[in-house]
């Protein structure tokens, strides 16, 4: 593997391979592109962000979107980017082995110069076709916590990640915190990963006009003041933490939560807390309103910035993240944000974020009612996060993972 030897001008690619030199304009970049194509929530956002982000900044490479099957939620468009889907009736058919096997001819018969697992997984024996190859880990809470998962998809997630981490020539984390995991779990050297952080869709950062907040607003049933959560209702992400909060503040606060996001069994328990603390006026589970599941710009998040712009705050106290992009949207939206002390997110937060223990009801509710009485302590919360949010556009993403990329050797 030749690391150091690899140089690039701007627009020429340069590999330096003694005693002879191969130089050609551009490289063929391959990524697995189920999400960016089929996943509304984090993996999806990481996927088409990066994406459109190397395309606009690095127009001199091809980049082609290997996708098991046709999507009607999501698109990637530009002049460089490809959608390959599989073609024959066997690959058709059996999508989920061609996108983690026999993709594989599809890539030679493009002439891939490297290829980018974008979540936690490669084809299997790609290290065999002489393609160099990128994976994306972007957290192992399957191993931290098992008991959250079923026992089987425990095993799939460590046997398909142990795998991609040992034979892709290049690992990227996407906190310090996964980098650590990676090490001690997989046993993964340090000097194979690379710590990239992830950006967010750059719509948070634009600024929304009262109008379009009104609008919203009206559209969603939404109240004058409300704070945020969104996330999965899972049991590490913290609803019922939140919920406590809303308790001990039912007398002093008559703000209520809205929740963008669902579960099954967690949900159900943070529910019967709700009921059996006559919270149902308190908490705005959206995405259980029938005429906003069938929004199109709810299902594509084109809303959000919108949500977020309109909330007193972010609250999301998890206790545990590969990152935490809502803290991010939150931060690039000039909102508010409570979140934990633990795991990655003060990475994630910095100096911008308002940090609790999140197995700590009190803490939350304090910081809540922190945050809506203390206008200027909330102004410069705004301020500190607009500052650190900078450290994460689009464009030092896409710096960052490109870096990796021409540390690699290719094929030809």
């Amino acid at each position: 593997m030749v690391n150091e030897a690899c140089q690039f001008t701007e627009d020429l690619l340069t590999i330096d391979y003694s005693p002879y030199t191969v130089t050609f304009a551009g490289m063929n970049i391959g990524f697995d592109a189920k999400r960016a194509y089929h996943n509304g929530t984090g993996l999806g956002h990481y996927s088409r962000s990066l994406i459109r982000s190397l395309s606009e900044y690095y127009p001199e490479h091809q980049y082609y979107l290997f996708n098991p099957k046709p999507s009607s939620l999501f698109s990637l468009k530009g002049d460089t980017i490809h959608e390959v889907l599989p073609s024959g009736f066997l690959h058709k058919t059996f999508s989920s082995a061609w996108r983690s096997s026999w993709v594989k001819k599809d890539l030679q018969r493009l002439k891939i110069d490297l290829y980018h697992g974008l979540s936690h997984e490669i084809p299997v024996g790609i290290q065999k076709t002489g393609i160099s190859s990128v994976v994306t880990i972007h957290d192992l809470i399957h191993e931290r916590h098992p008991e959250q998962y079923n026992a089987i998809d425990v095993k799939i997630y460590r046997k398909k990640i142990r795998y991609a981490c040992t034979h892709a020539d290049k690992v990227i984390a996407i906190s310090e915190q996964t980098k650590k995991d990676i090490i001690d779990f997989y046993k993964t050297p340090e000097e194979k990963i690379a710590v990239c952080y992830q950006s967010c869709n750059p719509a948070f950062g634009s600024r929304v006009s009262e109008e379009e907040k009104k609008r919203v607003k009206k559209m969603y049933g939404f109240p004058e003041e409300f704070f945020l959560y969104v996330g999965s209702i899972i049991e590490r992400k913290n609803l019922l933490g939140i919920c406590k909060a809303m308790f001990l503040l039912r007398d002093e606060l008559n703000i209520p939560l809205v929740v963008i996001g669902d579960g099954k069994r967690y949900k159900q328990q943070v529910k019967d807390y709700i009921r059996q603390n006559s919270l149902e006026d308190k908490i705005i589970f959206l995405s259980e309103n029938p005429s906003v599941r069938l929004l199109q710009s709810f299902q594509l998040a084109a809303d959000f910035p919108s949500i977020y712009q309109s909330a007193v705050a972010m609250i999301y106290p998890s206790f545990f993240e590969g990152f935490g992009i809502p803290v991010l949207e939150a931060l690039w939206s000039k909102l508010p944000v409570i979140t934990s002390n633990v795991s990655c997110l003060p990475e994630a937060g910095g100096e911008g974020a308002y940090y609790v223990n999140p197995a700590s009801a009190e803490e939350i509710a304090a910081g809540m009612k922190k945050i809506y009485s203390d206008r200027q302590f909330a102004a410069i919360m705004i301020e500190k996060g607009w500052k650190h949010a900078q450290n994460f556009t689009p464009q030092k993403h896409a710096e960052a993972v490109m870096k990796v990329y021409k540390g690699l050797p290719l094929s030809r």
